[in-house]
């Protein structure tokens, strides 16, 4: 089987698995990637949580209870706008290797985790919200690549630089309008896509760089938290268009779920921040 993947403006051909093989056990590099996702993540947060003075111990407890939450959440929220196909193979809904995680569905399970834990240890919630979420865009950075080494998560046709070329026989996702512009190289047939995945990840980068550099002039908790809601919302909204696999509401005439849900990520984020600022404002006002 041809795994070349070409980016043919970069001059780059690289040849990826789908997977390796320890003691002949097969296992998927999505996984693998995404493991370690959710590792460094993890040991961005701890290490913030220690240097702002707060106990690691609490973020560990809350990793183990997290990660568990944000798979379940994630694989959910992909079968829940998927059920056309998952109700006819109900087998498939565990079968974790094929794909199928939606970041948003981990984000969600992994807000909701939060808000019990912090509840039951009486800790404060935004607080931890601004640490945590440190670690989850470095998770989402690293996890991203997971979808390249699965042929998965692409946007529609592209000629621009970083123009992606992937095997037909391996691409998830093909559209009617990508089968129109194949390329074929020495026999083989290719799709010719944007790297969507490639996008996110450098717009999480630069959003992760972003908040480390205004982190230590945040004037209230849970603003880090909202600036993340803003910036990876208005990113995901755009990227999300590019996107032939699309998770959509049918009930709504078809609008994809990701784009309905980043507006209101955006607009929850907005105004908490506004609310806050003028909050204080006024408060200082008085005083």
């Amino acid at each position: 089987m041809n795994t070349t993947i070409r980016f043919p403006h970069l001059g780059l051909t690289l040849n990826p698995g789908k997977s390796l093989t320890i003691f002949g056990l097969e296992i998927a590099y999505y996984g693998i990637i995404i493991g370690i996702g959710m590792l460094m993540g993890a040991l961005v947060a701890y290490r913030e949580a220690k240097k702002t003075g707060q106990k690691v111990d609490d973020y560990i407890d809350f990793t183990l209870y997290t990660l568990i939450a944000a798979i379940i959440g994630a694989r959910l929220y992909y079968v829940i706008f998927e059920w056309d196909y998952y109700s006819q193979h109900p087998l498939e809904i565990l079968n974790f290797r094929a794909g199928g995680l939606a970041i948003y569905g981990g984000v969600l399970a992994s807000v909701l985790t939060l808000f019990i834990f912090t509840k039951v240890k009486k800790l404060n919630f935004w607080l931890m919200a601004d640490t945590a979420v440190q670690g989850l865009i470095i998770g989402q950075i690293i996890g991203r690549w997971g979808n390249f080494f699965n042929r998965e998560a692409f946007g529609g046709y592209t000629d621009n630089l970083f123009a992606m070329q992937l095997p037909v026989t391996e691409a998830k996702g093909i559209t009617e309008e990508l089968i129109e512009h194949l390329v074929t190289i020495d026999g083989v047939s290719y799709v010719q896509v944007h790297p969507t995945f490639l996008y996110e990840g450098v717009w999480n980068l630069l959003l992760f760089i972003g908040i480390c550099l205004y982190k230590r002039h945040k004037k209230f908790n849970g603003e880090i938290f909202a600036i993340y809601l803003m910036g990876y919302g208005v990113g995901r909204f755009f990227i999300e268009g590019l996107r032939t696999d699309q998770l959509v509401i049918k009930q709504l005439g078809g609008i994809a779920a990701s784009q309905l849900l980043s507006v209101i990520l955006v607009i929850l984020g907005a105004a908490f921040v506004i609310y806050n600022r003028v909050t204080l404002k006024k408060n200082n006002i008085k005083e």
